[in-house]
């Protein structure tokens, strides 16, 4: 069973090493590593011709998002499983050994698969809790596999989505196709808080309020959610507008 990784940066040079050296140590024999990288300025790609000749790809060019950059990336694999860690965040060893074991023997069209993830500052997060599945609450992106045969199922990332396609596309999946998940309680994948959506995060819940909404769930439910959540946010909210 051969897997893809992805790797997406943009000027990402302090960070990307972590994530590079995460991939190409692992101990699973029949993967292909591919970087996407958004025309970076900061000696990203300096990082990455020490590695050049162990990649299957590398693009380097202006994108118009990180959903664009994932597709095309997933559009150059060759996988049978496709796996996305970003610049900054990185697998644990054995990680992909794990992936291969738990899809052994399944249907690949029918399963998305999700382990564990270390976050920087709050510990381990568990990757699937069946109890959130309706409501719309998923595993964290870095430790989630999916099929290419998944994604030429139901689509690839709406890139009209600036911070949470992976959110809109999980959501897609398991609620509106209904992929089945294989949950590992296993750490897979280390994760840096700190980015994008993290230092947005009253626009990435306005995002999820519009993925639900979008696929049909209550009106009502679905905002007295974004306000509740808006709440519990509001210590990070409010430290993030400080700085």
């Amino acid at each position: 069973m051969k897997i893809s990784i992805i790797t997406v940066v943009r000027n990402g040079a302090e960070v990307l090493e972590q994530t590079i050296k995460s991939v190409l140590t692992q101990e699973y024999d029949d993967f292909e590593y591919i970087i996407i990288d958004g025309a970076s300025t900061d000696g990203t790609l300096q990082v990455v011709d020490k590695y050049r000749n162990q990649l299957a790809q590398l693009v380097s060019e202006p994108d118009n998002g990180i959903y664009e950059a994932m597709n095309k990336g997933i559009k150059l694999c060759s996988g049978d499983i496709i796996g996305i860690i970003n610049a900054g965040d990185y697998y644990f060893p054995g990680a992909l050994q794990k992936v291969a074991d738990t899809f052994h023997g399944k249907k690949l069209d029918e399963y998305i698969f999700w382990g564990d993830v270390e976050y920087s500052k709050i510990g381990t997060v568990r990757g699937w809790r069946p109890n959130n599945l309706k409501r719309g609450a998923f595993a964290t992106h870095p430790s989630m596999f999916t099929p290419r045969a998944v994604y030429e199922r139901i689509g690839l990332y709406d890139e009209s989505y600036n911070l949470l396609g992976d959110y809109e596309f999980m959501y897609r999946a398991i609620n509106i196709h209904e992929i089945k998940t294989l949950y590992l309680p296993e750490l897979i994948a280390y994760y840096e808080e700190g980015g994008l959506s993290d230092r947005n995060i009253i626009a990435c819940l306005r995002d999820e309020l519009r993925v639900k909404q979008r696929y049909g769930a209550s009106k009502i439910s679905t905002n007295l959610m974004f306000w509740l959540k808006i709440i519990k946010n509001s210590p990070r909210i409010i430290r993030n507008q400080v700085r």
